[in-house]
């Protein structure tokens, strides 16, 4: 009856992991943004046990990085920054969390998290709405010139993601922010507590966009950052 319920002869680095976030970004001068949190969820049947990697395990402190998770429920992973300076700004670090079955020692699954030291919150803010205001211009050129060659066909050109896009993944972002059900210890309404399992639905979705974005490519790091090494 348990080898019926269990998946069947799961191949090596085949089973989807469900974390969230999928990028870390740490900056410099917010001291709040240098303990971040990792959410696994398990929605399979099965306990799942993990272990956390990482390029430069010298800069972070990953609390329990190694331990379990009971069939659908999740589990938070600590990690902290701890050699911040200036030298690090802009480097791209990597986390990998690999999930196995309790009773195997091969890795069942893995997913990569990108890691970010960047030296201010406001600088970033602020570059991105340069970016942002260059973008709209460049737009608002190409648009106008657009609009003067298809005149006849009264149509004007739109780019850039879908408010429905955007929307989805406010909303996928909010749900994951809320608390899960079984929680006492919050201030949310009950009514506003979440499963596991819609919290798995909204992880996914919120995954799958930001798949499409980036192509699921991994970053290359220079030299022997490559390798992975278990954290302390």
């Amino acid at each position: 009856m348990q080898q019926q319920k269990r998946q069947p002869e799961l191949v090596e680095g085949s089973l989807p992991v469900f974390v969230f976030p999928t990028e870390l970004i740490f900056y410099a001068d917010d001291q709040s943004t240098h303990k971040q949190v990792l959410t696994l969820y398990n929605p399979y049947e099965f306990a799942l046990k993990f272990k956390v990697l990482c390029t430069t395990p010298n800069k972070y402190a990953v609390v329990d990085a190694t331990g379990a998770v009971k069939p659908q429920c999740c589990v938070d992973i600590v990690i902290r920054h701890r050699d911040v300076r200036a030298s690090y700004y802009g480097a791209i670090d990597k986390f990998r969390l690999q999930v196995s079955e309790q009773s195997q020692r091969k890795a069942l699954g893995k997913k990569e998290i990108i890691a970010t030291l960047l030296p201010s919150a406001k600088e970033q803010q602020q570059q991105k709405e340069e970016e942002e205001k260059r973008i709209k211009e460049h737009l608002a050129e190409s648009v106008f010139f657009e609009q003067t060659l298809c005149q006849p066909e009264n149509r004007t050109a739109s780019s850039g993601p879908s408010l429905l896009t955007v929307f989805l993944g406010i909303v996928c972002i909010a749900a994951l922010m809320l608390p899960t059900l079984g929680e006492m210890e919050s201030l949310v309404p009950l009514y506003l507590h979440l499963s596991v399992n819609q919290k798995l639905v909204a992880a996914y979705v919120l995954d799958l966009k930001n798949s499409h974005c980036k192509l699921n490519s991994p970053v290359p790091l220079p030299g022997r950052n490559e390798d992975l090494k278990e954290t302390s």
